[in-house]
């Protein structure tokens, strides 16, 4: 069964043209000018991951975004024709998993949906064999891309229970920002950066109702990484 994509944005010469190399790749597309139908479509169809650009009519895509992560854990891709850092942090702390800049090559993009939905389907196990984590309280579950903490379930994104996976299965120890950031995207890394990593890790906190100021659970180490403890 072909994948299906949202891609939403409003310059109609963008968004028929990835659509039409989505479409060559064997996706199916569901494609919208504006936030609206967008919305609609949302709520209607079972998606595996969504192109959205930043500035549209009425609502933007970080509202698009927003409106996703009430309910799904699939990519969100955001375009932006801003490359500056607040634009980008806006979108990861909103839930979005990767961004990319305008003008683009269809192909990077092309690419980047490929990278997002493998990782998508690795950890909603398709690549996996059963295996739990357990640290304190807190439980990962990598075959069905489950992650409880006080018997409450986290509404995490791919990238966010890579993160939290990876640090848990490194328990006690630090881990920097960077290696983070490489063990995650690998040769991607270099589109990113690991400033990247500080937002999301904030919005884990956040989801586990963790403090910045004083964390119980995630310890940042400065002026090397973070790392778990017990909890």
């Amino acid at each position: 069964m072909a994948e299906k994509i949202l891609m939403v944005d409003d310059e109609k010469e963008i968004a028929d043209l990835v659509g039409l190399y989505l479409s060559n790749e064997g996706y199916e597309v569901h494609k919208y000018y504006d936030a609206d139908a967008a919305f609609d479509c949302i709520e209607t169809e079972e998606l595996d991951l969504a192109i959205l650009d930043v500035m549209l009519p009425r609502a933007s895509g970080y509202d698009i975004c927003s409106k996703i992560r009430e309910k799904h854990i699939y990519p969100v891709i955001m375009l932006t024709a801003k490359d500056d850092e607040i634009s980008k942090i806006t979108g990861l702390t909103l839930g979005a998993d990767d961004y990319v800049t305008k003008p683009f090559a269809p192909l990077e993009l092309i690419a980047r949906v490929k990278a997002q939905l493998r990782r998508y389907k690795k950890y909603q196990g398709q690549e996996n064999t059963a295996n739990i984590i357990a640290i304190g309280d807190l439980v990962i579950d990598v075959l069905t891309h489950e992650c409880t903490f006080n018997d409450e379930l986290l509404q995490l994104t791919p990238t966010e229970f890579s993160i939290l996976k990876l640090l848990c299965e490194r328990e006690g120890q630090v881990m920097s920002a960077e290696d983070l950031a490489k063990a995650i995207w690998k040769d991607e890394y270099y589109f990113k950066g690991s400033r990247s990593i500080t937002v999301h890790i904030r919005h884990i906190r956040e989801k586990m109702g963790d403090s910045f100021e004083n964390p119980r659970y995630i310890k940042t180490v400065w002026g090397v990484g973070y790392k778990i403890e017990g909890v």
